[in-house]
C-alpha cells in the first residue's frame, strides 16, 4: 500500500485497501514469516525451542498474552519485538486521537469527519513503530492514566455536557487503539484497576466516572508479571486472568554457551576497550559462571531471581577493571587476569537479593563465594582435579607449588601490577609454569599467565592454598601456616573467601 501518495478515504477505497484487526495483522505477518522460515525475535537468545515456539502459537491463536518470569529474562524485549510483525504503515483518519481507521471509525471524532467530508476524509499514515505502548504497573497508576477520564475544561471550552463523550480525554488504552499494548509488572496493579482492564477486554466498553461509552477497542494485550509478585506485592485477579488466554514462562539460560551469547550482545564494549583488552575465554566463562552458581546459591534468595542483567555488568567492570590499569600503568594493550575479578563485586552485590544467612555473610563476602565456586566448577575442565591428585599413588602435578608455599614463600597479585611485575611474581612460584605448559603447551603467552594465577585460585578453592582478599587483588600462602599464624588483627582484615 502506498503511504503517500493516498491521502483521501477516497483513494483508499479506490486502492481497495482491507483493514485488519491488529491480532489479525500480526498472525498474517508471523505465517508468512514462518512460511519463509525468517528468523524473527532477532536478538532473543536460547529460548529457540521453548518460549519463542509457544509465543508464534498465541499469536497464531489471536490470544492476548502474560509473559511470566524472574527479572532479567528478557520479557520486556519479547513485547518490544512483536512490533516488527506489524504492518509497516496503516492509514487512521488524520487528526484522530486514538488512530482510527478509516474503514471503520469507533470514535465520534473520526464518525464526524467522514459524515462530513465523505470520501475527501483526510487520511494519514501511522508507522509500526508508533503502535507500541508501554506501561510499567505501579500502584498509583489510575483508571484515569490506563483509560481516560472526564475533562471540564474541554467541556467548558467546547460548551459541552458531561453526555457528550466529547469531554472525554482518553487514557493510554485507548490511544493504542489498533495497537500493542504492554503492562509491566502486572501484580503491582491496583485490584479496582485490573476489573477496569477486564472490562475492557471482555466488555469491549469504557466507564469513567458513570459515563459507558460503547467504544470496541482493537488492542494486543501483552502482560508481563514475575511469580514472586504473586505473594509478596498483589496478583492478578481472577477475572483478569482467565481473559488472558495465553501463558508463557520464560527462563534463564540454560547453558553457558548462551549466557556469554546474551551477555556479549548486550554489553556495551567500546571498539578502544576491544582494540586494548584482551580477554580470554576462561574469564568469559568465568563471569557466566558466577551466574549459574548465585542461582543455585543458598545466601541468594531464588524467587526473586539472578538476572542476566549480572553477568553482562559484570563483563563490562571486568573489562573496565583492565582498562583502568593499561592507563595506569601507561601501557597499550593488556589482557583480562584473574585478579580482575575484584572488580566485578559492585556488578554482583547490587543484582541479588539476600536471604538471612546471606545477610549475614555480607554482600561482598558473598560476591567472592560466588567467584570462588565459579572457579573450582571449571577448574576440572583445564586441569586435574586437585583432591584427586592429592590422594592418587602416583606423582601429584601439583607437589611443586604447594611445596613452594609451605616454605614461607608469598603470593600477592594486584590488579594494580604491571605485565612485567605480574609475570615475574607467577614466574617465581616453582613449578607453576612447567604445570601450565605440560597440560596447555599451545598457549600464547598472555594466556599462560592467566592460565598460572587460574591454578593458585584452583587451589586454594580446593584447599590446598590460603588465598585472601586484598584491596586490590588477591593474596596467596600455605594453607596451614595462615591457620596457625594468623595474628588477632589479621584475622579480622585478611578474610578467607573460599
Amino acid at each position: 500500500m502506498d503511504h503517500i501518495t493516498i491521502k483521501t478515504l477516497g483513494q483508499l477505497k479506490a486502492a481497495n485497501y482491507k483493514s485488519l484487526a491488529v491480532k489479525d495483522e500480526l498472525r498474517k505477518n508471523l505465517i508468512i514469516q514462518l512460511q519463509s522460515n525468517e528468523a524473527g525475535f532477532e536478538g532473543i537468545l536460547g529460548y529457540d525451542e521453548t518460549v519463542i515456539p509457544e509465543l508464534q502459537t498465541a499469536i497464531l491463536s489471536r490470544h492476548n498474552i502474560l509473559l511470566l518470569g524472574l527479572r532479567g529474562q528478557a520479557k520486556t524485549r519479547i513485547a518490544r519485538l512483536m512490533v516488527n510483525l506489524l504492518d509497516e504503515y496503516i492509514p487512521y483518519v488524520s487528526g484522530s486521537e486514538i488512530f482510527d481507521d478509516p474503514l471503520n471509525p469507533i470514535s465520534w471524532y473520526a464518525k464526524h469527519e467522514i459524515l462530513i467530508h465523505g470520501d475527501e476524509t483526510p487520511i494519514s499514515w501511522q508507522h509500526r513503530s508508533e503502535r507500541y505502548t508501554e506501561k510499567l504497573a505501579t500502584p498509583d497508576v489510575t483508571v484515569a492514566d490506563l483509560i481516560g477520564d472526564v475533562d471540564p475544561i474541554k467541556a467548558a471550552t467546547l460548551k459541552l455536557t458531561y453526555n457528550d463523550e466529547r469531554v472525554i480525554h482518553f487514557g493510554l488504552i485507548p490511544r493504542a487503539h489498533r495497537s500493542i499494548f504492554v503492562i509491566n509488572e502486572l501484580p503491582d496493579l491496583q485490584a479496582r484497576i485490573q476489573v477496569a482492564l477486564f472490562n475492557m477486554l471482555q466488555e469491549k466498553d469504557i466507564q469513567i466516572r458513570g459515563f459507558k461509552l460503547r467504544l470496541p477497542l482493537d488492542v494486543q494485550f501483552v502482560f508481563t508479571a514475575n511469580p514472586e509478585d504473586y505473594t509478596n506485592r498483589g496478583s492478578i485477579v481472577t477475572p483478569l486472568k482467565d481473559r488472558i488466554e495465553s501463558q508463557i514462562l520464560t527462563h534463564y539460560p540454560k547453558t553457558i554457551a548462551i549466557s556469554r551469547k546474551i551477555t556479549f550482545q548486550e554489553a556495551k564494549i567500546s571498539e578502544e576497550q576491544k582494540a586494548g583488552i584482551e580477554a580470554d575465554g576462561l574469564v568469559k566463562d568465568l563471569v557466566e559462571q558466577v551466574a549459574f552458581e548465585a542461582r543455585q546459591s543458598e545466601f541468594i534468595d531464588q524467587k526473586s531471581g539472578v538476572s542476566a542483567r549480572l553477568t553482562i555488568s559484570a563483563y563490562e567492570n571486568l573489562i573496565s577493571s583492565a582498562e583502568r590499569r593499561m592507563l595506569v600503568n601507561r601501557e597499550k594493550k593488556t589482557f583480562v587476569r584473574l585478579s580482575d575479578l575484584v572488580g566485578i563485586v559492585p556488578a554482583i552485590t547490587g543484582k541479588i537479593e539476600l536471604v538471612y544467612e546471606g545477610e549475614l555473610e555480607g554482600p561482598a563476602k558473598v560476591a567472592h563465594t560466588l567467584t570462588g565456586k565459579a572457579i573450582k566448577s571449571l577448574f576440572s575442565r583445564y586441569f586435574p582435579d586437585p583432591e584427586k591428585a592429592k590422594k592418587s599413588k602416583s606423582a601429584n602435578p601439583y607437589l611443586s607449588i604447594t611445596e613452594w608455599f609451605t616454605e614461607g614463600n608469598t603470593l600477592d597479585l594486584s590488579d594494580r601490577l604491571t605485565l612485567a611485575s605480574y609475570k615475574k611474581e607467577l614466574m617465581q612460584v616453582e613449578g607453576l609454569n612447567a604445570l601450565v605448559k605440560q597440560f596447555h603447551p599451545k598457549l600464547s603467552e598472555n594466556q599462560t599467565l592467566l592460565m598460572m594465577e587460574f591454578v593458585l585460585h584452583g587451589l586454594a578453592e580446593y584447599s590446598q592454598l590460603n588465598k585472601k582478599y586484598l584491596e586490590s587483588g588477591f593474596g596467596f600462602s600455605d594453607m596451614f601456616d595462615s591457620l596457625f599464624n594468623t595474628g588477632p588483627d589479621e584475622e579480622e582484615d585478611d578474610l578467607d573467601f573460599r
